[in-house]
């Protein structure tokens, strides 16, 4: 069943910002001080700022995370690099929103057996232990990775995404952390001028080539900030992790209040 988000999307559109954020090496990065100042700022302002997490993550860790950890809980969740569009609600539960996935269903066409099939025996790849919905994602040895991999994909008529030089996910023909992020707010009625994108690696290129207000944190891997050097709406910080978030909110200017 379709979750009744009506009163959370009016919540989140009218807030003043709202941060759609990757977490690993973004969120999650920098010094323990950096986080627990933007953690705080955050929990202090929720009435004005929306939390979106856009991750390769799947919902487990990310309840998880919420659970255990003195991380802010997430407004909602673009997860498993794009796939998994979903609620984050009160009671830890993450919902996705029917209306969203489907697109992203009938793409992936339940094509898991089939790509576990085909990349069988490629060098250089390791099934991740983790249960997928829409996608299938490798640990990846670049000493030993076989580029045919990629051939393969396409052949499948799906996406291989490369990321942070260790990661190679398999994903929908044309979905990704951007595209279905830029369909959640447009679903939620967010004004994209408002909406502060963050990420580190390659796998949140697509995000941060929406257009619009982007970070590209401190820690960022080089190949994602070759590709973002020319983009004007992509602020890139000299600080790490939740620092270089906190940094971009002050550059862009979404509040006279200091939020680091």
């Amino acid at each position: 069943m379709t979750p009744d988000i009506s009163a959370s999307t009016h919540a989140i559109a009218d807030k003043p910002l709202v941060i759609a954020t990757d977490l690993d090496g973004t969120f999650l990065g920098g010094s323990d001080e950096a986080r627990k100042r933007l953690y705080s700022w955050i929990e202090s302002n929720r009435a004005q700022v929306g939390l979106i997490f856009v991750t390769g993550r799947e919902p487990r860790f990310i309840r998880d995370l919420v659970r255990q950890n003195n991380v802010p809980r997430p407004d909602f969740v673009v997860g498993d690099v794009g796939t998994t569009i979903a609620e984050y609600e009160s009671n830890h539960f993450v919902a996705p929103i029917e209306a969203l996935e489907a697109e992203v269903a009938r793409a992936w066409n339940d094509a898991g057996l089939r790509v576990q099939a085909a990349l069988k025996g490629i060098s250089g790849l390791r099934l991740q232990n983790t249960g997928f919905r829409y996608r299938m994602s490798y640990d990846m040895d670049p000493d030993r990775f076989d580029s045919r991999a990629l051939d393969i994909v396409a052949g499948l008529g799906l996406d291989a995404l490369i990321s942070d030089n260790r990661y190679f996910d398999v994903l929908p023909k044309d979905v990704s952390k951007g595209p279905s992020l830029l369909r959640l707010i447009t679903h939620l009625g967010v004004d994209s001028r408002r909406c502060l994108v963050a990420g580190d690696t390659l796998n949140d290129l697509s995000m941060l080539e929406l257009g619009l207000p982007a970070v590209a944190v401190g820690n960022a891997e080089a190949g994602l900030l070759d590709r973002v050097a020319d983009l004007d709406h992509v602020h890139v910080a000299k600080s790490d992790g939740a620092a270089g978030i906190a940094e971009a909110i002050l550059a862009f200017e979404f509040f006279s209040q200091k939020a680091a």
